[in-house]
């Protein structure tokens, strides 16, 4: 069977896309310093300890495993702490990940799969986004994972390392089988912050900003279930091995909610009250981000079947009541 590297794999997304990895009959191995990462999420196939800023770690993985390919999630993510502190989002990310491509070219695994974001566009309210759209990332976790874009498409040119770049909007929900899940220490996504709320475990969720441009004051985010989304990291995992073009790829459903939207769909599925606060605007945060790109859709035939909010919410209640990793 194939072995496919997926750095970060111990995290909320990399833990559900070596399930999806396995489904679609690879071997996924997970390589993370666990940090962010729980190692219970390790559920699917092998485990790696290792930092990306370790080229030895990183070479011993490639030698043992002999990966085909290499899916890249491992980044800190935290936008109001990429703008406190850039340096560390600069040196984990960029520096991290240039030592992954060197490592990965040096083993000649010249198929790369790179997890990216809707951050690189920065704020751009009334343009619709799509891959072509100018990115002016207004935050260092933005800025980090368009340098590594631009990494990646230098060492094509230099080295032939082909890719999919995946530009993502908000990811939600969990494995509706429950096995893994999204969980962060400090949590800082609105839904497991929310669920936190209602099930009593914070006093009240924070709503960072209610004067923004939008009908009820609150920011607007295109938001995709984390199975749709890694379905998608197969789909583009297959369009490398078939000998297409390195492409980049929008992952959202075209549709925005509001923070407030999201809590009244909240309210139904769980007919549970949200406690609630407004609080002040964090600094990087954009008012509105939807995609407006159907290339994933027309190119690589990727159709979301769970990216309502009603299933993302259950689905995520449903971990949230069952599958922590901390208990």
């Amino acid at each position: 069977m194939k072995h496919v590297l997926v750095t970060g794999g111990a995290g909320y997304i990399g833990s559900h896309a070596c399930k999806a990895l396995r489904a679609a009959g690879y071997v996924p191995v997970t390589f993370d310093n666990l940090e962010t990462g729980w190692r219970d999420a390790v559920k699917f196939g092998p485990f790696v300890q290792g930092d990306l800023l370790d080229r030895a770690a990183l070479d011993a993985a490639f030698a043992k495993y002999k990966p085909v390919a290499v899916m890249h999630f491992a980044a800190l993510s935290q936008v109001g702490e990429s703008m406190q502190n850039p340096g560390r989002y600069w040196r984990n990310n960029v520096l991290g990940s240039l030592t992954l491509i060197e490592a990965a070219v040096a083993a000649q695994c010249l198929d790369f799969v790179f997890s990216s974001t809707c951050a690189t566009y920065g704020d751009q309210d009334n343009v619709v986004l799509d891959e072509d759209s100018a990115q002016h990332p207004i935050n260092a976790y933005g800025a980090s994972k368009r340098a590594i874009e631009d990494i990646l498409r230098d060492f094509e040119a230099a080295h032939g390392l082909r890719h999919v770049i995946f530009r993502y909007f908000n990811v939600a929900g969990a494995d509706p089988e429950a096995e893994v899940g999204e969980f962060h220490q400090p949590e800082t996504h609105l839904v497991p912050l929310m669920l936190d709320a209602i099930a009593g475990k914070r006093d009240a969720l924070t709503v960072h900003g209610a004067d923004y441009d939008t009908p009820d004051g609150t920011c607007i985010r295109d938001y995709v279930h984390v199975c749709d989304l890694v379905d998608a990291h197969v789909l583009g995992l297959n369009w490398l091995e078939n000998g297409k073009d390195s492409r980049v790829f929008n992952l959202g459903t075209g549709s925005g909610f509001s923070v407030r939207e999201v809590i009244d769909h909240s309210r139904a599925v769980t007919n549970q009250a949200v406690p609630y606060v407004d609080g002040e605007r964090r600094p990087g945060d954009c008012t509105k981000l939807v995609s407006g790109s159907t290339r994933a859709e027309t190119e690589l035939g990727w159709t979301p079947t769970r990216s309502t909010l009603e299933t993302m919410i259950t689905d995520a209640w449903r971990w949230h009541q069952t599958g922590h990793y901390d208990t």
